[in-house]
């Protein structure tokens, strides 16, 4: 079961790594061209990162999700959720393209740019918006075809993918010197990369998934969507958290400040990657093994995949700990002695929360794998929606930035203790 569960979480962290990627390279290659006042552009961006991310994993996870159970019970239009979710999230999509379209500008300055950043990011936001519908797809291809049994061609798709986004982020901005225009470019083909390896199983006699010509069903969709929020939070929590805390750092210290939290963010969001890999890579045999009613085999892979889930964390806070300067230096272009300051004190800070926050992950995913979809939603929606809001404020207010910074470990914390409450009155595992 443990070498069989690993075939899952092993190439599915990688998958969730490579997505983490695009961001992550964006970051450095920006901080190169354009200092600072980009990397801050590009902070104010990622909340819209985060919402198209999550709507599309929710779509595409959950429905993904919710074939391999009716699979497992054999029902005959299990397929449908695929075909359902590709149309669902062309129609989402469209609406990140309307606004890319007809007011980029008013979205930035929602989001809290001045008119120096908005002059950096205005063409940025609006080629990310425009590429929405290759970002929301993408969740979907990849993960129907980890379900169907070939999760390594999954991981291929999105680390292509991600070295694509690396490799024409340098090109496209250096020698075609086309700057945050570049950036946004290569971040939004590369998806389309994925969905192309994609469909090497899609077109393989291995293929067991059918695009079935019919009307989007409301009810498959909020069939799957019940089991897709704990994906949907656990992309949109970095969204909402970055969107909040470039609100109350913008107050507390500027633009500087943003740009630190930028630097800590995208570290975060690896870190994140991580766990929701590990989280989402235990689905597909938890949901077959519970479909068969073996209690047993549910026991072993949430255990086995919290003991993964710890050597990671250990491992990650680790490394933060002791070479904060270090990872700080790599998006610090400018050698900004405040942007350093403000960074290398809030990177360990906020990573302590790692510590606590696989677990929540972990138990979140089992929860919506094994058919739990309120546990599992209450536990997302605590660790990422409301306990970081509300500590971010009142930590901000008492202790300035490094109640900011704080603010994520604290909400890790009471929402592990809301997690150990349901534990006790579900069964047990």
């Amino acid at each position: 079961m443990e070498k069989q569960l690993r075939r899952y979480i092993i190439p599915n962290i990688l998958a969730m790594t490579g997505t983490s990627c695009y961001v992550l390279a964006d970051t450095f290659f920006i901080s190169i061209a354009a200092g600072a006042d980009g990397i801050t552009a590009l902070n104010l961006v990622l909340p819209i990162y985060g919402i198209i991310f999550a709507l599309g994993s929710m779509v595409g996870v959950g429905s993904a999700t919710r074939y391999s159970l009716d699979k497992a019970v054999g029902k005959p239009d299990a397929s449908d959720y695929f075909s359902n979710a590709i149309l669902c999230a062309l129609l989402i999509s469209s609406i990140f393209v309307i606004g890319g379209i007809c007011f980029p500008d008013t979205i930035l300055r929602f989001l809290g740019a001045d008119d120096r950043i908005l002059n950096v990011g205005l063409t940025y936001i609006q080629i990310v918006l425009c590429f929405a519908p290759s970002f929301m797809l993408n969740y979907t291809f990849t993960a129907f075809v980890r379900n169907d049994n070939a999760p390594k061609i999954a991981m291929a798709a999105t680390l292509t993918s991600g070295v694509f986004n690396i490799v024409f982020d340098y090109i496209f901005m250096f020698p075609m010197k086309l700057g945050m225009v570049g950036a946004a470019l290569a971040t939004g083909i590369s998806p389309i990369v994925s969905m192309t390896v994609c469909m090497v199983h899609y077109l393989s006699k291995k293929n067991t998934i059918t695009f079935v010509k019919k009307l989007p069903s409301f009810q498959k969709l909020i069939a799957a969507c019940k089991l897709g929020i704990v994906a949907f939070v656990g992309e949109i929590s970095n969204g909402i958290t970055t969107m909040v805390f470039n609100f109350i750092l913008l107050d507390l210290a500027g633009n500087v400040a943003v740009a630190a939290y930028g630097v800590i963010a995208n570290f975060a969001l690896v870190a994140t990657a991580l766990f929701n890999g590990v989280s989402q890579g235990l689905q597909p045999l938890a949901s077959s093994v519970h479909g068969k009613f073996d209690n047993e085999a549910e026991k072993r892979i949430y255990r086995y995949a919290l003991k993964f889930g710890m050597v990671i964390s250990i491992c990650l806070v680790v490394i933060v700990m002791l070479f904060p300067d270090v990872l700080v230096r790599v998006f610090n272009s400018e050698n900004s002695i405040e942007l350093a300051a403000y960074a290398e004190v809030g990177i360990r800070l906020y990573f302590i929360g790692f510590l606590i926050a696989f677990v929540n992950i972990i138990k979140s995913g089992f929860f919506s794998a094994t058919g739990k979809g309120l546990e599992s939603s209450l536990i997302a929606l605590s660790r990422g929606v409301v306990s970081i809001v509300i500590f971010a404020f009142i930590l901000s207010k008492a202790f300035g930035i490094i109640g900011v910074w704080l603010a994520f470990p604290i909400s890790e914390a009471v929402t592990f203790l809301i997690a150990t409450q349901m534990e006790r009155i579900t069964p047990k595992v």
